[in-house]
């Protein structure tokens, strides 16, 4: 894929989709002020090291766990506040996500990208409401969808004359409890207009795999990471945790935090490497 595109996104001081590599990280769900402040400085450092861009994540609500008894987060208000703090005592852009029309406008008043989970993407008054907002939007695909049947989608948020939507392959379904990246999907949506993030996370999940909880293949992180970077995608999806055995959510596909900067770092060369060669 062409590093640059015509329908870039500002996020904060940088751009998704001029060509820079750019990082969304953060663990799943906020666990505790005190977890995630602690793990968005980490991420900051790591970003400000290797001069990459970072947009920060956290889930305030977990609404689709696959169990009742699950931990969801800390809910919209507490979640928010959170958030806000990373944004303010330690610098960073945030995402999180939103499931339904009634969190929109004071998720918006804090985030500065509102994101649509996999299971909603076709939703269509959450899209518009999230869109309305002016806000940056990452909708990501659903398991069940093709890359070009996110056309609609992304037709009902630049019909509100927002264009500033990303959109994130994260795995296809692929028989029971399973999941596949199929390549050809980055650059068919990024014909669809908006640039294209890889979550290299979720798609190494094993839905509904371990009974109650979803599992996963976390030791395939950096293999898709890299590929997606050789392909060309405008930004990497993962989430990260400083002890996923633990993790009160998505622990076996979290990717450790002291795994994170060494992968950074050849992720980092790597598009070095392919922007030259497409340079060239």
């Amino acid at each position: 894929m062409d590093l640059d595109m015509e329908n870039p996104v500002a996020i904060a001081d940088f751009w998704v989709g001029k060509g820079d590599l750019v990082m969304i990280a953060g663990p799943c769900v906020i666990e505790s002020a005190a977890a995630t402040l602690a793990i968005a400085r980490t991420l900051k450092d790591y970003a400000t090291e290797l001069n990459l861009h970072l947009i920060f994540k956290a889930s305030f609500d977990k609404a689709n766990r696959t169990s009742l008894s699950s931990y969801r987060g800390p809910g919209l208000s507490a979640g928010l506040e959170i958030l806000a703090r990373v944004k303010a005592e330690v610098g960073l852009p945030v995402l999180s996500d939103v499931h339904q029309v009634a969190d929109v406008a004071p998720a918006a008043a804090v985030l500065d990208v509102l994101q649509i989970p996999a299971f909603l993407c076709r939703q269509t008054d959450l899209l518009v409401a999230a869109a309305q907002t002016g806000r940056a939007v990452n909708i990501k695909k659903g398991q069940f969808l093709a890359p070009w049947d996110l056309a609609p989608a992304v037709d009902k948020v630049f019909s509100t004359g927002n264009r500033r939507l990303l959109l994130t392959e994260r795995g296809a379904s692929f028989g029971y409890n399973n999941l596949v990246v199929d390549f050809r999907s980055l650059p068919i949506m990024r014909g669809l207009g908006c640039p294209v993030v890889l979550d290299v996370t979720h798609s190494v999940q094993l839905p509904g795999g371990q009974g109650t909880c979803s599992g996963g293949q976390r030791e395939y992180i950096p293999l898709l990471a890299r590929a997606g970077v050789a392909a060309g995608v405008d930004a990497l999806f993962m989430e990260v945790h400083p002890d996923p055995a633990h993790a009160l959510c998505d622990g076996p596909n979290s990717l450790p935090l002291d795994e994170v900067l060494p992968l950074w770092r050849r992720l980092k060369a790597l598009h070095q490497l392919v922007r030259e060669q497409a340079a060239g």
